[in-house]
């Protein structure tokens, strides 16, 4: 996973310094649950960061899959990066409102298509507001399409199929982002229709354990975290979760300690917990 840097995170301060002097590009990443009863679109048309796009997950996602924001081709990402003014070389600043939720996925999905610098704001948009920091309101301007050239990084993704040879193998530490009630089957999945449980051999690691104050916890408390798990620096990991967004936090938090050798499973629960999916535990 080519994620190297001292940080994928930058503070509200750091930001407006890009902001003030137009050398990064400022994405708004926002997608919430039903149960978040947020609208991220509607919140991006009513106040913004200046200059912000607004990048939207199932939007931009595989058209021809019946999976949630699933990633798209390279092609398409490019078609639909280039249409928000990004460019694979320039830093790119991403957001979403509480600060660490859909941000996260946004991250890998620029990063796994070969964006070089993309960051996290830590506090996300609500903290933004908050501390008075420039907002622009009404309708956005259309951005300056480009061309944004991919460079895609296939070994960020898990299928289901490399997921399912894990199990025989156990070759990588699945780490499973969901609640731990959901983990375990005591709480049933949000979405209609899917069986309770989790992957074979995985383990749970929910995202909000990684997470305080709208940003990752810090470096140190992440490291421990991991050296809990037993979870060597070159170890392999494939994060799942829901549909995919909160196991971009995991991989982000990988990221953060030094972890690169990490994959995240794109369909994750959307797709192995459905009636007539692989094998599901709820005892380990």
């Amino acid at each position: 996973m080519n994620f190297m840097a001292d940080s994928n995170l930058i503070s509200q301060r750091e930001a407006l310094d890009y902001l003030n002097d137009k050398t990064a590009s400022f994405v708004d990443g926002s997608w919430y649950l039903p149960s978040q009863q947020r609208n991220g679109w509607d919140e991006y048309l009513t106040e913004r960061i200046p200059s912000a796009v607004f990048f939207d997950i199932d939007a931009i996602s595989d058209p021809s899959s019946g999976l949630p924001h699933m990633l798209p081709s390279p092609e398409a990402f490019a078609k639909s990066a280039g249409a928000l003014g990004l460019t694979y070389d320039k830093t790119i600043i991403v957001y979403d409102g509480p600060g660490m939720f859909s941000a996260a996925r946004v991250w890998w999905t620029l990063k796994t298509m070969g964006a070089k610098d993309v960051r996290i704001l830590k506090g996300g948009f609500d903290t933004w507001r908050k501390e008075g920091l420039p907002v622009e309101k009404g309708a956005p301007r259309p951005p300056m399409p480009t061309v944004f050239e991919t460079h895609f990084s296939i070994n960020n993704v898990a299928n289901m199929s490399l997921v399912e040879e894990n199990i025989a193998s156990n070759s990588a530490t699945v780490l499973d982002a969901r609640p731990n009630d959901r983990f375990k089957g005591e709480a049933p999945e949000p979405r209609e229709g899917m069986r309770s449980g989790h992957i074979p051999n995985s383990k749970s690691l929910p995202a909000s354990e990684l997470i305080s104050n709208g940003t990752l916890l810090e470096q140190e408390q992440l490291e421990q975290i991991f050296q809990n798990l037993k979870l060597e620096k070159d170890a392999p990991v494939i994060t799942t979760c829901g549909s995919g967004v909160t196991a971009a936090i995991i991989a982000l938090a990988l990221a953060e300690t030094g972890r690169y050798n990490t994959r995240l499973y794109d369909g994750s629960w959307a797709e192995w917990g459905q009636k007539d999916g692989p094998e599901i535990s709820t005892n380990d």
